[in-house]
């Protein structure tokens, strides 16, 4: 290389020199690195407050759970008490009810047995002729028409409270709705069965209300074993 060509170099090198140091300085980008630390911390934060939130939600589902266990735990209490205080008000029903229905049996019975032994009336005198035509319960059979009349509503009455009578006769013996007050020899029947009725037991509501007094058969029967 001749020196004119080295002067000539040396001559573009200084201008260029001379350009480079008037023009106005480029920002500095900020390094990669420095973005990275600034993206960690914002996420470490983000975490942080998701994490704060988190905890926040639990104690309150915590404390939501705890209000409806209490809710339904009062529920159940509530609910058992009404079921106790129906419970107490029907029993305290049926011991009001009890010896009024019982009664009401007993003058059935005593209106049964009316019916059952009545015996005719005996013959008036013929002075009383024409007053017992006008009598409408003179003759015998007007009477127990009557007392048929009035047993028909009353066992109306007991139906309507639910009070029935249980069928025994022909049935086997059930101790817990029959009491055995005499054994009969009867070789027609099977041992157990009852046989006869003499006083009617009844149900009330599907409970015992009053037990029969029944008599039951035997094949043969030992003595002293008779009621």
């Amino acid at each position: 290389m001749d020196d004119s060509t080295k002067q000539a170099l040396l001559s573009r090198f200084q201008t260029y020199l001379d350009t480079a140091a008037l023009e106005p300085e480029l920002p500095v980008e900020p390094d990669e690195a420095t973005d990275l630390y600034s993206v960690f911390v914002e996420l470490a934060g983000l975490r942080s407050e998701v994490r704060t939130e988190s905890r926040l939600v639990k104690d309150a589902l915590d404390q939501f759970r705890a209000v409806f266990a209490a809710l339904e735990a009062s529920h159940a209490g509530v609910q058992q008490e009404l079921e106790r205080a129906r419970a107490e008000g029907r029993e305290q029903i049926q011991a009001a009810l009890k010896p009024l229905l019982l009664g009401m049996i007993d003058v059935r019975d005593r209106l049964l047995a009316a019916l059952t032994f009545a015996a005719p009336p005996p013959p008036a005198p013929p002075s009383w002729k024409f007053w017992r035509r006008n009598q409408p319960f003179a003759s015998g059979e007007n009477w127990q028409e009557g007392l048929r009349m009035t047993l028909r509503r009353l066992d109306q009455v007991l139906l309507d409270r639910r009070v029935v009578p249980v069928p025994m006769l022909g049935q086997p013996l059930d101790p817990r709705r029959a009491r055995v007050v005499a054994i009969s020899a009867d070789s027609t029947a099977p041992d157990g069965v009852v046989i006869e009725e003499v006083r009617s037991g009844f149900l009330w509501e599907d409970q015992v209300l009053r037990t029969a007094d029944v008599i039951v058969s035997k094949s043969s029967t030992p003595k002293g074993n008779q009621l």
